[in-house]
């Protein structure tokens, strides 16, 4: 199957514009980008995609042995990049995949213009000085909730990892969201999202980077935030008054343009 129907890549936008690409999170697709595209498609050709196994990618690529690791989900970046032509691509990865943009960029760099970093964390254990945001026990109780009882855990996590309790329309298209996710892949890419170490790729990272964080986010703290600013070399950090751990649903327009900021035009 060719990669834009095993990928389910959708291209929309000024066509002569910069390539923004978009990688989305754990348990969501594309359509979580829905409110951040028209602000960018005036200016940029944006790419989007369902990583394989979420939304209406090809689920019958996925298995447990390939994806047991961000460095396939990576693959699949670059593999779209190549098939499409891609160049000069600002890459936007939201939670887990701004890591895989990091693995991605650091694989060929030339490839990539910039990349932007949505709320990212390297590692979500915390480790000594370093500070993830949970215990490993937490990790293990998060992952045991979930395995034991995925659309159960769905409904609880979503709110909580949404963090916007005036608006709870956003948890629950959040907890819609990691529902239409296919259970059995749901609990192998939370494992390698949730026990995954990237903190030493990031001094690898030749790309100019943005990391983008928020006010408050229970997922990825303002501290990680900093610890992934601190470890690219020149990177910028930009924290948006903004709650919650996918700003791209509750702050589209201040997420829209920190990208549009650090990505210009032409």
């Amino acid at each position: 199957m060719d990669v834009v129907s095993r990928n389910n890549v959708v291209v929309t936008g000024n066509e002569a514009g910069p390539v923004v690409l978009l990688a989305h999170g754990f348990g969501c697709d594309q359509n979580l980008w829905r409110l951040v595209v028209p602000l960018l498609a005036e200016t940029y050709r944006v790419v989007l995609f369902d990583h394989v196994g979420a939304g209406l990618s090809d689920v019958a690529a996925w298995t447990a042995e390939r994806y047991s690791s961000l460095d396939a989900y990576a693959d699949d970046v670059l593999t779209i990049c190549r098939e499409l032509d891609l160049r000069d691509v600002v890459l936007v990865g939201h939670s887990v995949s701004a890591m895989i943009a990091v693995l991605a960029a650091n694989r060929e760099p030339e490839r990539f213009a910039k990349l932007v970093l949505l709320t990212p964390s390297p590692r979500y254990v915390d480790d000594g000085d370093y500070r993830g945001g949970f215990s490993r026990a937490d990790i293990d109780e998060l992952l045991d909730a979930l395995e034991a009882n995925y659309l159960g855990w769905s409904a609880v996590m979503a709110p909580v990892i949404m963090d916007n309790p005036g608006r709870p329309e956003l948890g629950q298209e959040l907890t819609n969201s990691f529902c239409r996710t296919d259970p059995e892949i749901a609990r192998v890419f939370a494992r390698v999202t949730f026990l995954s170490d990237n903190r030493s790729d990031l001094a690898k990272v030749t790309v100019p980077t943005l990391v983008v964080q928020c006010a408050r986010d229970a997922i990825a703290p303002r501290e990680v935030g900093q610890f992934v600013h601190d470890q690219v070399r020149g990177s910028e950090l930009v924290t948006l008054d903004a709650v919650g751990h996918c700003p791209q649903l509750s702050a589209p327009e201040a997420t829209a343009a920190a990208i549009a900021e650090f990505a210009g035009g032409r």
